[in-house]
């Protein structure tokens, strides 16, 4: 069985929608698709959810007019026949309605949850609405009956696996099942959700979770790109990566891909395809446990980033001295990027400074605190880059004319890391495409 997940982007048109109903067609075998929200739908949700829980309720209720008109205009273009047109206005009236009701209520945190949850309950009810409107037999799978996150906010992979299979089991002579990404249950067994991209997490926790032959997430770029396309003028896609050098990619800023996304298809050896909808004959990237060459294959850039330096000559051979500046930070729930020390120093970046005043205050107790605000992390990943003979020299000679805050090397076999003024992000990006590629 395959999993194929499609982006708000890829969902975000009837046309497209219908495209998406060709590239799962030509699929063989069983599979799963996951969808998001139409594009655009959950930041409209989660702004109508800042102005109720504001008391702003006129203004909420405008974006929700606003947002069922869009609607309605894309009804118009997805199904023709009349009972199809029946039946996805029946569906989104009934969404509707309950976002205008949340109006008349004691608006609260847990409220916006099954709020931001209606964008992909949409999206996949008319989806399997246009299949049936074309003669393609499916089945619903509502993900708020399997997929689910424990205590500590992480994937429940026990009852995930048990109720998924549960429920193919159900129907074992269809071949389309259509679910929703992004939305869970908590603990509680409350309507939550895997944060902003968990869509491509959903996916990959199905793969997993039924051991599918392949995971493919669907985009509107043809695979991961060996640097910033939007940023870079010449760039080019990556045929294969292993996981690990995906890991890294995402997570110091290659926006096609969610972070979280590889660590079930890593554990459980399920190959990840990037694929672009526009472009379905683009092979796009493969993501395996294949570990190939030795060289840097992509650069990925992380933005906001705060860089904080901590002097102090008491620091001098003090033993205990970087457990008790990492428990502050561990108090405040802040993870740290990279780290760099001397015998008086130690300089490290976060990219969430929400506890910022308050991890300085302590810090101050350790010696003086200099913080250099507006970085950015710029990543060289490759399998086993750190062990190759003139990468360093490549990177440092291409960035001749960059200021650079920190170095990490060694951290990690698969990247070298540079911190730099997040205004020097573009000239170094395109300074390293050149040096390191010759693009």
């Amino acid at each position: 069985m395959k999993v194929l997940k499609f982006g708000g982007t890829s969902v975000g048109q009837p046309d497209r929608m219908h495209q998406v109903a060709k590239i799962v067609e030509l699929q063989k075998g069983p599979r799963i698709v996951v969808l998001s929200a139409l594009s655009g739908t959950t930041n409209v949700l989660a702004k109508i959810g800042e102005e109720l829980l504001s008391g702003n309720k006129e203004a909420a209720l405008r974006e929700v007019e606003v947002l069922y008109a869009h609607y309605q205009e894309f009804l118009k273009a997805l199904v023709q026949k009349e009972n199809s047109i029946s039946k996805a206005q029946y569906i989104i009236n009934e969404h509707f309605t309950y976002i205008r009701s949340l109006a008349k209520t004691e608006f609260n945190e847990g409220c916006t949850k099954e709020l931001l949850a209606q964008g992909e309950l949409m999206s996949t009810k008319l989806f399997s609405v246009y299949l049936d409107e074309i003669g393609q037999k499916n089945v619903l799978l509502p993900a708020l009956e399997f997929m689910a996150i424990n205590e500590k906010d992480e994937p429940d992979m026990d009852f995930i696996q048990s109720h998924l299979r549960g429920l193919l089991e159900e129907h074992k002579d269809t071949d389309w099942f259509i679910t929703q990404g992004y939305i869970c249950l908590n603990a509680e067994q409350k309507v939550d959700n895997l944060k902003r991209g968990g869509s491509d997490y959903t996916a990959s926790l199905i793969g997993a979770a039924i051991n599918a032959e392949l995971v493919q997430i669907w985009t509107d770029i043809d695979g991961m790109h060996n640097n910033d396309p939007r940023i870079v003028d010449h760039t080019r896609p990556i045929a294969e990566l292993s996981f690990d050098e995906a890991s890294e990619l995402a997570y110091f800023g290659a926006k096609i891909l969610h972070p979280s996304s590889i660590l079930p298809a890593k554990q459980f050896n399920i190959p990840v395809q990037l694929k672009n909808t526009m472009d379905p004959e683009a092979y796009g990237t493969m993501i395996s446990g294949m570990e190939k060459s030795k060289e840097i294959k992509a650069i990925a850039a992380k933005d906001g980033i705060t860089a904080i330096k901590v002097k102090s000559t008491r620091m001098l051979l003090a033993y205990g001295f970087l457990r008790n500046i990492f428990e502050i930070f561990e108090k405040y729930k802040t993870p740290i990027d990279m780290i760099a020390t001397s015998e008086v120093a130690v300089s490290l970046t976060i990219d969430n400074d929400a506890r910022l005043t308050e991890i300085v205050e302590e810090l101050n107790a350790f010696g003086a605190v200099t913080i250099d605000d507006n970085q950015s992390i710029i990543c060289m990943v490759g399998n086993d880059v750190v062990e190759e003979r003139g990468i360093i020299k490549k990177i440092f000679d291409s960035l001749e004319d960059i200021p650079i805050r920190m170095i990490s090397y060694g951290g990690s076999k698969y990247n070298v890391s540079i911190l730099t003024e997040s205004k020097y992000k573009k000239d170094a990006l395109v300074a390293l495409n050149k040096g390191l590629f010759g693009l």
